[in-house]
């Protein structure tokens, strides 16, 4: 049965309008895989910089035998980049590029991310959860337009359905909802409080895994913003590097207040991807946001482990990234 559906989805692949290459030619691209043209590694496995022979460059995904995401999951991938083409979500050959990034960058990257996901909740003809949003799955292209890549975890909804429930819970923890994380449950809100701790992340320059702070141990950086703002002190949470690149402050702080209610801890509280868009052009009035989840390290862990004892999840299908305090 699993060679069948392997077959099938290759099929899908040769009948898309997806270029294809040897591998002859991804060798020679990438110097035969050379580790100095590695730009990092995944769940499929170590990622590649190439150049075609026309001079355009490439990221090369090579599936890893010791994987934590198999064959399916990457043709999976493949398939609903074929389906699926909108400005903000990658397309096969996209360039990726990184620099420190002012403001006004920051921003279109994040309104970039919040319109392909409206895209993918809500305009496309298919209605995609991601489950793996995080800063490095957001490509950049040569004019830094976001991108949203790896959809090898991705999941569709058919008809009226808008939620689902797995025992193979798959992701980065940290940047998982907690109602995914501890339960299995995702939908578009999952994905919505992975959107804001994306923005958390760019607003402040400070990545959610493995966030420090100097004065709390085990505060996480979602726990840090949450009391910047009780605190009446969000612009407190600002990239220091960026502060001169912002003629807007209120539209920073806007961002810090979206991103807030898009990590609430109850789904139902979280806005929809197209509020979150009008609440981002300052068209929709932001409301107070209630408490978000994984405010402390140690809360966040004893739920898990908690929510994990009666159930059996795979062993090597989730990769957790625990945050570690001073």
């Amino acid at each position: 049965m699993r060679n069948k559906t392997i077959q099938e989805n290759r099929a899908k692949v040769e009948d898309s309008d997806l270029p294809l290459f040897s591998l002859a030619t991804i060798s020679t691209a990438t110097d035969n895989f050379s580790s100095k043209n590695k730009l990092g590694e995944g769940g499929f496995g170590p990622v590649y910089r190439g150049t075609l022979p026309d001079g355009q460059d490439i990221a090369v995904k090579r599936l890893s035998l010791s994987s934590h995401q198999g064959i399916n999951e990457l043709e999976n991938e493949v398939i609903l980049i074929a389906k699926l083409q909108h400005r903000n979500l990658v397309k096969l050959l996209d360039p990726m590029q990184s620099k420190l990034l002012e403001w006004p960058k920051r921003f279109q990257i994040i309104f970039g991310i919040a319109r392909g996901f409206q895209y993918l909740h809500q305009d496309s003809r298919l209605r995609i959860v991601h489950r793996d949003l995080k800063a490095s799955n957001i490509l950049l292209d040569n004019e830094m337009n976001p991108k949203i890549s790896d959809f090898g975890m991705a999941r569709t909804f058919g008809g009226d359905q808008t939620t689902g429930k797995t025992n193979r819970v798959v992701g980065t923890y940290g940047y998982m909802a907690p109602e995914y994380a501890f339960n299995g449950i995702f939908s578009t809100k999952s994905d919505i409080f992975s959107f804001g701790i994306t923005v958390l992340e760019i607003v402040s320059g400070k990545r959610s895994t493995g966030f420090n702070h100097e004065n709390i141990e085990g505060l996480t950086l979602i726990g840090h913003a949450w009391a910047l703002l009780k605190e009446g002190r969000p612009f407190d949470l600002i990239d220091v590097h960026m502060k001169d690149s912002y003629v807007n402050l209120e539209e920073v702080l806007r961002c810090i207040h979206v991103g807030l209610l898009c990590v609430q801890q109850n789904p139902m509280d979280r806005p929809d991807i197209s509020s979150v868009v009008l609440m981002l052009n300052g068209e929709r009035k932001l409301p107070q946001p209630k408490s978000p989840g994984y405010i402390l390290e140690k809360d966040s862990q004893e739920r898990y482990q908690a929510s994990t004892k009666p159930q059996s999840f795979s062993k090597n299908t989730m990769t957790i990234t625990t945050f570690t305090g001073r």
